[in-house]
């Protein structure tokens, strides 16, 4: 097909343009349709993740709430698998927490510590602070007392008042009568009088005082 001179003028400055700067163009087109497929393929990765970790969690749900051994080598198994596959989920952080409750009314406080210190060491920082609350219960419990009081360190600001009163518990069972006063005064200061916790606390300072 002949060109008339202004036609074969724009095909030489486009071919001219294109020998100098193609590759380049064509390099950005690769690079961009791969971001693009690996995010589609990152949100593929991560809705997969949160797909198997809740069908885990449920099945960790279910198990919490049935009895017998069979109920805790399933709740151990679920939490297993959580830890170890899907750890990053919020899932396994909340699976941590409904594994250490049920582990503790079956009085198997080791179970539920270890769940709990995982928990306390990952990044979901949302749980943390129930965590340790938790976590400082237990070790009450067993009479570490040292360890319990190291969790309630600085309390976030919704936990001030919860803190406290764990640490009271904790103080009281030390036979730190004094200590133990000021920390449920000040739970119930941080808690307020409308919080159903209040009531319980002072009865806890009733009972020290007599």
């Amino acid at each position: 097909m002949a060109y008339d001179l202004d036609e074969q003028e724009q095909i030489d400055q486009l071919r001219a343009w294109w020998a100098k700067y193609g590759t380049a163009v064509l390099t950005v087109l690769v690079v961009a349709m791969a971001v693009v497929g690996g995010w589609r393929g990152w949100q593929w990765y991560q809705t997969s993740q949160s797909t198997q970790a809740r069908g885990y969690f449920e099945a960790l749900e279910d198990a919490s709430r049935q009895q017998g051994d069979e109920s805790v080598a399933r709740i151990n198994a679920a939490m297993q698998t959580l830890r170890a596959e899907f750890a990053a989920t919020d899932y396994a952080a909340r699976g941590a927490l409904v594994a250490a409750s049920a582990l503790a009314s079956r009085n198997d406080l080791p179970a539920a510590r270890q769940q709990l210190e995982w928990l306390a060491q990952t990044k979901h920082l949302a749980l943390l602070p129930v965590a340790k609350l938790r976590l400082a219960g237990i070790l009450l419990e067993q009479k570490e007392f040292d360890a319990a009081l190291a969790q309630l360190n600085e309390p976030p600001a919704p936990f001030v008042g919860l803190y406290a009163d764990r640490r009271g518990d904790v103080l009281s069972a030390q036979g730190k009568a004094p200590a133990a006063r000021e920390a449920w005064t000040q739970a119930i200061e941080a808690l307020g009088a409308t919080n159903p916790l209040t009531p319980v606390v002072k009865l806890k300072l009733d009972a020290l005082g007599a």
